[in-house]
């Protein structure tokens, strides 16, 4: 599979419009410290990809996995059983009964993308300062987390990443891409382990 196709998949496929500009703040802080609590997660999700290349919107649905501090697992149920895994910088997944494992390292331009990702999750504010210029908003327990990527090539193809949530919960990931595409995956009830 080549890296141009893989990119938009593990983009997408783990978990990502930006918000307005905002540096250090208590409020984002406080937002980090709280995720970085969480040591394990286990959700449903349900994925829309929206592409000018296609008639109409694709869907997915299956669980989404967390360990802290960087397993990540997804497995999509519908339309078809697929099942990606992300854990100490190496990427596997089984699709239509082939197995494929990747560094991720191989592919510098989709590594800050799901490092924004976990990075989240674990709460690791200075993770995320490496790779994204990030922009915060909150209005009480709801709250906005926009990454622009700093690195100009990664800017290229992915215009942002946007990640809402309420409290010590993240609720939707929505990917731009600078074409136009994006995904959008929301989290829906924690799942019994």
């Amino acid at each position: 599979m080549s890296r141009h196709k893989l990119l938009p998949l593990l983009c997408a496929g783990l978990l990502g419009t930006a918000a307005v500009a905002a540096p250090a703040t208590d409020a984002l802080d406080q937002l980090m410290t709280r995720l970085s609590q969480r040591q394990h997660g286990h959700v449903s999700f349900t994925e829309v990809h929206i592409s000018s290349l296609l008639d109409r919107p694709l869907t997915s649905s299956g669980e989404l996995f967390y360990d802290a501090p960087d397993r990540l697992e997804k497995r999509t149920t519908k339309p078809r059983a697929e099942r990606m895994v992300l854990e100490k910088g190496q990427l596997s997944f089984e699709r239509r009964h082939k197995e494929y494992h990747v560094a991720l390292a191989d592919f510098p331009q989709a590594a800050p993308y799901i490092e924004g990702i976990r990075a989240t999750l674990a709460g690791d504010r200075s993770a995320l300062e490496r790779v994204f210029r990030i922009t915060f908003s909150n209005s009480g327990e709801q709250w906005t987390l926009g990454l622009t990527p700093l690195d100009a090539h990664v800017a290229a193809e992915v215009a942002a990443v946007r990640i809402d949530g309420s409290s010590d919960l993240i609720r939707t990931v929505t990917v731009q891409q600078v074409n136009g595409d994006r995904s959008i995956t929301t989290l829906g009830a924690a799942l019994d382990p």
